[in-house]
């Protein structure tokens, strides 16, 4: 089963609000499962933005899922749609490299940033999602802050953030998730030609 499967059986099974389906669809329309994750860093790749939501959801699920505590919905939706905003985000493009084993300069394809509508980057994506469903304010805080400190408002000094964390442990685990996921299980996803 590949990743857009897997996203999409994981969202039905738990992700059931009114709206959701709208979500979905509209989802649909985007480049939602072929993009990229990232231009270079983690799944550079064709559909690693949806392979790194699954990988954030499992991670999510397999080291901070409480039954006493958690809830499974609002754990799907913040794993599968925290980086809904790089939706409509990267192009693909090419450039000339140099070949080190011939000298001959070859083109190579790559990915770059077009940001159509910039409105930042977790609350771009709270945003996306309210259009089409509600979230919980549990929810939309863990999405918002999904970056942590690599989060421009919170390298400007913002205590935003860890009065968010301190609030809504939802946040700090969609955060730890984010960051094992990209660090630690996507590694070697990096080539924007790789199958």
């Amino acid at each position: 089963m590949g990743y857009k499967e897997q996203f999409t059986e994981i969202y039905q099974a738990n992700i059931t609000r009114q709206g959701s389906q709208e979500l979905f669809d509209w989802i649909s329309t985007t480049d939602f499962f072929t993009a990229p994750a990232s231009t270079r860093f983690h799944c550079a790749c064709l559909g690693g933005l949806v392979q790194h939501s699954v990988k954030v959801y499992e991670v999510m699920m397999e080291k901070h899922f409480d039954e006493q505590t958690d809830n499974r919905e609002s754990f799907a939706i913040c794993a599968l749609l925290h980086d809904l905003c790089k939706a409509q985000f990267y192009k693909t493009s090419t450039r000339n490299v140099k070949n080190e084993a011939t000298g001959a300069w070859e083109r190579q394809p790559y990915y770059t940033v077009e940001d159509s509508f910039p409105y930042g980057h977790g609350e771009k994506s709270v945003f996306l999602i309210e259009r089409f469903m509600r979230l919980k304010t549990s929810e939309a805080m863990a999405i918002r802050w999904h970056m942590g400190g690599f989060d421009d408002a919170a390298r400007g000094g913002s205590f935003a953030i860890s009065l968010a964390f301190d609030k809504y442990p939802i946040a700090v685990k969609l955060h730890l998730a984010d960051l094992e996921s990209t660090y630690l299980r996507e590694k070697g996803t990096s080539a924007v030609n790789k199958k």
